[in-house]
C-alpha cells in the first residue's frame, strides 16, 4: 500500500491491533494463524454456554469488528493481508466449532482442524474471496467461508455417522 494510505497508530488503531492480532496471538513467531485459531477455543467454549442465536450474533459482531480491525491493521502496516492479523482465524474457528457446538468435544476439534485445512488450502471459492476489497473484507471473508464449509462438513459427518442427535 502506498504510504499515503497508511494510518497512524493512535488509540483506535491500537484497539484494532489488539483485535486484529487477537490479543497477541498473531505475534507468534511460528504458525500465527494456528495460534489464533487455538486462541479462539476459549471464546467458543464460552459462547457454547449461550443460546445458539446469541452465539451466532456474537460471531457476527466479531466478524464486523474483525473487518474493521483487519482493515485498520492492513492500512497501518502497508500489507494487503498481514500474517499477524488472526482475527479472521478466530471468527472462522468460532463459526466452524459453533456449527457443532452440541456435539462431543472431539467433533468440535474436528471442525477446528477442518477449518485450518480449508484456511491453508483455500480451494475455490474460498481463494476468490481473499481478493475482495477493501482489504479488511478480503482478509475476513475467505476465513468466514472456510469456517462455514468446515462446520457444515463436521456437522454432516457427525449426523451421518449416526452419533448425532
Amino acid at each position: 500500500m502506498p504510504p499515503s494510505e497508511r494510518v497512524a497508530l493512535s488509540p483506535a488503531p491500537r484497539l484494532a491491533t489488539w483485535l486484529a492480532t487477537w490479543f497477541g496471538c498473531g505475534l507468534a513467531p511460528r504458525a500465527p494463524g494456528t495460534v489464533g485459531s487455538l486462541g479462539a477455543v476459549p471464546l467458543h467454549l464460552l459462547l457454547a454456554l449461550t443460546p445458539a442465536p446469541v452465539h451466532a450474533l456474537c460471531v457476527l459482531a466479531l466478524s464486523g469488528a474483525g473487518i474493521w480491525a483487519a482493515q485498520r491493521y492492513a492500512l497501518a502496516s502497508g500489507e494487503g493481508d498481514p500474517q499477524r492479523v488472526v482475527i479472521d482465524e478466530v471468527a472462522g474457528t468460532a463459526i466452524a466449532m459453533g456449527c457443532v457446538r452440541a456435539a462431543p468435544f472431539p467433533v468440535q476439534l474436528t471442525a477446528l482442524v477442518l477449518f485450518r485445512v480449508f484456511d491453508i488450502w483455500k480451494p475455490w471459492p474460498i481463494r476468490r474471496l481473499e481478493h475482495l476489497q477493501p482489504p479488511g473484507v478480503g482478509i475476513m471473508m475467505d476465513d468466514l467461508l472456510a469456517g462455514v464449509i468446515a462446520g457444515l462438513i463436521a456437522y454432516a459427518t457427525w449426523h451421518l455417522s449416526g452419533l448425532g442427535p
